[in-house]
């Protein structure tokens, strides 16, 4: 008899989030033999990604496109969710650890009667089953936890599970799923977007980070230059944001967003433990600050102590050079 594991997608800005292909990754690396993983994408034009779900490892996909869908709602998404968790009874579920799965998971955990791990950012197979790696105390420490059933919700960390190479030979089965309106205590009708970033702060490669050494926010603009040369975006500490240089929804650190870029650059940024609970999974991190004692310095791999409004223009000339740009 076949097992199941679930994916939940997500769509933003008209596109599919790279999170939902790393959930079929992190999926794959908890599967066991007679394993059939699956995928629930919710929103406009959902059917239209089901070949990209499928060529990255998705045997079916559950999909659920009415109007009353196109923006997030909590009670109208778990009305979709619920329907596909009583056909399925899958033994584990996985979403991104994003504003949506955070508020999914526990409903879809409370749901199945299982427990729930959050956060998580390696998956690996050990004696006493699989093993969940999350980080604790603002990333200071690492905690492996496993289920104590065979039954289990876990959000991952964007940018953590590698999507992998598509596999054009495979194909599956695109299953419409039937949406009965809840009753609703509210329901959204208008999203105001307040920044302009073309790419998601979460989800990105490379990040230009501003903090209070931009000293204003027109400060942010050759840090913009270069995040759009590397095809990145712009984050900011809580300093820059508090000061008025920058909007909120850039905040990078314990009480902002989480990120682990391939490459994050720290503009003018001290260091502080709050700021680096935010970043301090990047793979790669630059650090530009004028005060050669600054914190920020422990945490990097690469650090240059100058002006920033001096060392960031020589690096995006520098960049364009190699790129050709």
């Amino acid at each position: 008899m076949s097992r199941h594991i679930l994916t939940v997608g997500e769509i933003k800005g008209g596109a599919l989030r790279q999170v939902t292909l790393e959930a079929l990754t992190a999926a794959r690396a908890a599967a066991l033999d007679g394993d059939l993983i699956h995928t629930l994408l919710i929103g406009e034009s959902a059917s239209a990604y089901a070949q990209t779900l499928f060529q990255h490892g998705a045997s079916t996909v559950y999909t659920a496109e009415a109007s009353p869908l196109s923006r997030y709602s909590p009670a109208a998404y778990f009305s979709v969710l619920k329907h596909v968790l009583d056909a399925l009874q899958p033994r584990l579920v996985f979403l991104g650890h994003t504003s949506i799965g955070r508020d999914l998971a526990p409903m879809a955990a409370a749901y199945l009667q299982s427990g729930q791990i959050s956060d998580t950012v390696r998956i690996q197979a050990g004696i006493s089953g699989i093993h969940y790696t999350r980080p604790i105390y603002a990333g200071k420490a690492m905690e492996v936890r496993t289920l104590a059933q065979d039954r289990g919700v876990v959000t991952i960390r964007p940018n953590n599970f590698p999507a992998g190479e598509a596999d054009e030979s495979l194909s599956g089965q695109v299953i419409q799923v039937p949406y009965e309106a809840p009753s609703l205590a509210y329901t959204v009708h208008d999203v105001v977007k307040r920044l302009t970033g073309s790419v998601d702060l979460t989800e990105a490669r490379i990040i230009v980070s501003g903090g209070r050494g931009v000293r204003s926010a027109e400060g942010f603009r050759p840090l913009q230059e270069l995040a759009d040369l590397l095809g990145g975006a712009v984050g900011a500490s809580r300093g820059a944001c508090d000061a008025g240089y920058c909007d909120y929804g850039l905040q990078i650190g314990q009480t902002g967003k989480t990120v682990t870029p391939e490459v994050y650059f720290a503009c003018g940024i001290s260091g502080a433990i709050q700021h680096l609970a935010g970043m301090s999974g990047s793979r790669v991190i630059v650090a530009i600050n004028k005060d050669p004692e600054a914190p920020i310095f422990q945490a990097a791999d690469y650090g240059i102590v100058g002006d920033l409004f001096h060392v960031v223009p020589l690096l995006t000339q520098s960049f364009r050079g190699l790129l050709g740009k």
